[in-house]
């Protein structure tokens, strides 16, 4: 159906419309309008696939990328490379294109960000920087645009980027408290949320809560509600209906996952338990499965990859295993729920 005002300069974020000129349909993000993305995973890569950056081998930090295909079960294979040796960095990905969140050198602080090609096995090449030089950041995404909140060191800042240019990221707005993020960023096409995570203070007092910002807008971000449990390092994913946190640090390690409604405001339920107790997971979602990579168990790192169906509730199950054990690991995929 054509769009009676296609000039209309201030159409609110998330319009549609049809382009007569093109013959193609558009949404508008905030910005300008974009064609609708027509193709799927499958086309691009035989399914949804997850991508694991990095992470923390004890004693050292790897480069290693590992992917897996979400809609089977077996152990993640080589794909390529980070820029650097790192850990504890976030990560963020539309259908096309996975970005790396501070592929700086070892687990040092870093402003630097690079991206793959998911369809491609190659190493990952420079996207460009952070507004801020941090780690233990989170990331999520829309079909267009990528969104870091949080990390090391008090910070609240949350800044964005278009995932199809190459550049700097820039400033979005700020998170209700100065808190470490890692792997909590969930989303669907519309809307971001950042579950759980820790105060910056001498104590890393945990929290609970759970901020949520529209990603085609610019501002901070509003309360959404409460986890089930206050915990750090909680790693979550879902599709465009319901996100899933799995895992975290309460000071002792959990096998807690609870969910949400993304659509709705209001508290996490309980949806079941992980197959093991830890936390800084690989997070990566399709748009069925929801599956937790490798991460920190209380004996050490972990390999092992779980997952579970995000329609329903119930406890995780066994899907396979990374190529090494580590933790502090980005994940993302290009079948996420902020994809539609």
């Amino acid at each position: 159906m054509r769009n009676e005002q296609a000039s209309y300069d201030t159409a609110p974020a998330g319009s549609i419309r049809f382009n007569t000129d093109s013959a193609k349909m558009e949404i508008y993000n905030g910005e300008k309008w974009w064609e609708i993305d027509s193709t799927s995973p499958t086309e691009q890569t035989g399914g949804t696939r997850g991508l694991v950056f990095a992470g923390f081998q004890a004693p050292s930090y790897t480069r290693q990328i590992d992917y897996f295909n979400i809609s089977t079960t077996g152990n993640g294979a080589d794909f390529g490379d980070t820029l650097n040796a790192a850990a504890w960095q976030g990560a963020l990905a539309d259908r096309t294109r996975g970005l790396m969140l501070g592929d700086g050198n070892g687990g040092a602080e870093s402003a630097v960000v690079s991206y793959v090609t998911i369809a491609s096995k190659s190493d990952s090449v420079t996207f460009g920087n952070l507004t801020e030089s941090k780690n233990y950041y989170g990331g999520l995404a829309s079909s267009t645009r990528g969104v870091r909140a949080g990390g090391y060191g008090s910070s609240n800042v949350i800044d964005y980027c278009t995932i199809q240019s190459i550049g700097d990221f820039k400033d979005f707005g700020d998170l209700s408290q100065k808190r470490l993020t890692f792997g909590s960023g969930i989303s669907s096409p519309t809307r971001g949320i950042y579950g759980g995570g820790s105060i910056y203070n001498p104590n890393a007092t945990v929290q609970d809560t759970i901020d949520y910002i529209t990603i085609a807008t610019q501002g901070n971000s509003s309360d959404f509600g409460n986890l089930t449990q206050a915990r750090k390092a909680v790693s979550g994913c879902g599709n465009a209906v319901r996100g899933i946190w799995s895992g975290g640090y309460t000071p002792t390690y959990v096998n807690t996952m609870d969910y949400v409604t993304l659509a709705t405001l209001g508290n996490a339920q309980d949806f079941g338990d992980s197959t093991w107790t830890g936390a800084y997971k690989a997070p990566a979602s399709s748009s069925t499965r929801g599956t937790w990579s490798g991460g920190r168990n209380p004996g050490g790192r972990e390999l092992t990859i779980d997952y579970t169906q995000i329609a329903t509730t119930g406890n995780a199950l066994d899907f396979g295993d990374l190529n090494a054990k580590h933790d502090g690991a980005g994940g993302c995929s290009n079948g996420h729920g902020g994809l539609g």
